[in-house]
Parts: structure tokens; sequence; C-alpha cells
């Protein structure tokens, strides 16, 4: 059994809120940590690597990518061709691990392009990209946020969603998203629209906790973010005007709350005179909200994950470090803005008994930085960082 010894670095394992100093772990074949701890290593591995007294940090997972998704364009792209659109696709793993997201959740993807780049992944056919927790297609009504060309899978019933569902399961989803309410990125609508009913969606939920998968709902503004929680989603997405009486249901369910901060920020900062105004006013608008609301439900206890929206306007496939420095600006410490993805992400997603944090018989997935992220959150901005999956070097 070949086995690696990484040694001389300082450690914060995703776990205690301090850095490790003249720590060591050994990494095994199957690209598991099998031994770790400070000063000299144990035992004799077959190669060493001397990480020269950098910092080391579990590596990001980002819990709300589209990856299909055209940053560059306020519709998404989600018009170009299956082919473009593949290759496009690709181009934002690679961005998205090199920024240090070895784990992602897709949130919706056109043409299903995400349940085939997965399979590709795990037939090591597809290298150097994060691993894929896939969704498919996104589900929505008819008219809706989601209705875009061939992305949304519409559905206008509760029987139209439950065949949908079943048949996104067949294809490989294995993290199902509906869109709940309206949302910014479309003209027809707003963020308090509710859209899909209660009834579609707890079939929704139903179909996808039979097959033991998770499933998610957009979801801005209300009644719709009460809709889906009252559905049984395992976790609102955006949930910008998240209320007391939510928040209070959501602890009682254990429903997780992804802010995606970084995906509002984006278009009043980076898309003045490049997207319409109705669009930049819509974001503008709601920042300020957003960030009192989320904070808010934060402090009373919900679990707030890590992810971005990455692919919507100007929020690109490197920005997620940056969702970080966000929390940490509206009052969280570097050691709770990392917990949203090395404890909450991992939890939600039901990997945290092999990803998430640096622990014994977890995966080695990892970064090594030059500063220290306990103290400075952006130096997870650091860039040509180096990125390990399963204890190999992919960047």
């Amino acid at each position: 059994m070949s086995t690696t010894t990484y040694y001389n670095f300082n450690l914060f394992d995703g776990v205690h809120n301090k850095v490790s100093p003249e720590s060591w772990f050994t990494v095994d074949e199957n690209g598991k940590l099998v031994a770790l701890g400070t000063g000299t290593p144990a035992g004799q591995a077959d190669s060493s690597v001397d990480l020269k007294n950098q910092y080391v940090m579990p590596g990001l997972i980002n819990a709300h990518t589209h990856i299909t998704m055209n940053p560059t364009r306020g519709d998404g792209g989600t018009g170009a061709n299956v082919i473009e659109t593949t290759v496009r696709a690709v181009s934002n793993l690679h961005d998205l691990l090199k920024s240090g997201v070895t784990y992602i959740r897709e949130c919706g993807s056109s043409f299903d392009i995400d349940i085939t780049l997965n399979q590709l992944r795990e037939n090591h056919q597809l290298d150097h990209v994060p691993n894929i927790m896939p969704s498919g297609r996104p589900f929505s009504m008819t008219g809706g946020h989601g209705d875009f060309p061939n992305f949304g899978h519409l559905v206008d019933s509760p029987d139209e969603m439950r065949k949908a569902v079943r048949q996104g399961l067949k294809k490989g989803s294995m993290a199902v998203k509906m869109m709940a309410t309206g949302g910014v990125m479309t003209p027809g609508d707003f963020m308090d629209d509710p859209q899909l009913t209660v009834a579609e969606m707890k079939v929704a939920v139903e179909e996808t906790h039979h097959k033991g998968r998770i499933i998610a709902a957009h979801a801005e503004g209300n009644p719709g973010i009460m809709n889906a929680i009252v559905a049984g989603v395992d976790s609102i997405e955006h949930g910008f005007y998240v209320n007391e009486e939510e928040i209070k249901l959501m602890l009682e369910k254990g429903t997780y709350l992804t802010p995606t901060f970084v995906a509002d920020w984006a278009i009043p900062e980076y898309a003045v005179g490049k997207l319409p105004n109705w669009e930049i006013k819509k974001a503008a608008d709601a920042l300020d909200d957003l960030y009192k609301n989320i904070m808010h439900a934060w402090h009373e206890g919900v679990k707030i994950t890590l992810g971005t929206d990455a692919g919507t306007p100007f929020n690109d496939f490197t920005m997620t470090p940056v969702e970080l420095d966000l929390m940490v600006q509206q009052g969280a410490t570097a050691f709770e803005a990392l917990q949203t993805s090395s404890q909450n992400s991992a939890s939600l997603m039901r990997i945290d008994d092999e990803y998430g944090t640096l622990e014994q018989n977890k995966f080695a997935d990892f970064l090594v930085l030059n500063d220290n992220p306990l103290e400075n959150i952006k130096a997870v901005q650091q860039a040509g960082k180096q990125v390990y999956q399963h204890g190999v070097r992919q960047y």
C-alpha cells in the first residue's frame, strides 16, 4: 500500500478554532488520512512532501453552483447549444477547483449536463474538477424562475411534478432543485412572488426522500420561503426575506439555509451599465435586507451553508472565497464563516463522514495557503494556491 506523508505545515482541520503548528498527516493509496499529528511524523511512508511551514485547511464545499451558466450574461447564457454549454461547464469546473472548491452541489444545469459530467468524473474520464453532487435540470412552473431555454423542467401540477422528479432521479439527480419564488434574473417576476405550490413541492420532497436524496428550494421572499419549509425541503436557497416564523420552523425541522451573498452583491458591484437597470435595481434593493435577515437567522441558530449561486451575472466560478469574506464583514468570525463549508455544507449534503474536515479516515481534500485563514479570511482568496484532492495535487 502506497502512502505519502505531508509535513511541516500549520493545520486548520475545520473542527477546532485553532491552527496547529508543526503538523503532519499521512495519506494512503485511497486518498484517506490514516494518521496525523504534530512534531516528528510517526511511521515510515513511501514518500513525503515538505509543505514549508505554510497553512493547510480543508477544501471548500460549495453547496450552490450552476456550472452550465455564463456569468457574463444577464440571462445566464442558457440558450447556448449543448456542445457550447458542455465546454463552458468543464471550464467552470476547472475554475472552481483552482479557487479551492473541492466538492460542489449543483443546483440546476442545462441539458442535465452535470449528471453526465459527474459520470465521466467517476469513470476517470474528466480530471482536475471538484467532486460533483449533480441535480440535473431544476423544476419550475411554466413562466416561473427557471423557465429559461434548455434549463428548467416545467411542471404545473402535483402529478406532473411527481413524474418529472422520478425521471430526474432515474437520470442520476442526487440533489433535486425546485423554484418556490421569483428571482433576480427573470424580468417578469419578483422575489416575493410565490410560484410552485406547497402541494407540488410536497410530492417532489416525497419522491426525493424515497430515494435517499436531498432537495433544495430557490426561495427568496414570502410566502414562498414558508411554502418550501412546510413542504419539507432540506435547504432554502437564498432566503433573503426569511422571517421569525420561518426561522422558528426551520429550527424545528432542521432546515438549512444557503444565503449566496456574493450573487446579490456582485450585480450592483460590477454590472452597472452592463445589465438592464431593472435587474441591477432588484439586486441592490435586496442587499441590505438580505444581510440583516440572513445574519439574524444565523444568530438564532439556523445552519448556514457555503454556496455562491456561481454562474449568475458577474458571479463567476472563482468567487467562493469571497462569500466567506462577506459573511465575516457581516459579523461572523473567520472560524464561523469557514464552518459553513467544513461543517454545514458537508452535513447538508450527507458527505460529512468522509469530507469537510481533515480528520482520520476522511479524504485528504485540502488547500495550502501562504497565510493563516483564521487570522485573515482573505487568505483563502490567494491566487495560485495549492489544491489537493484525495492527497493528490491538482493545482
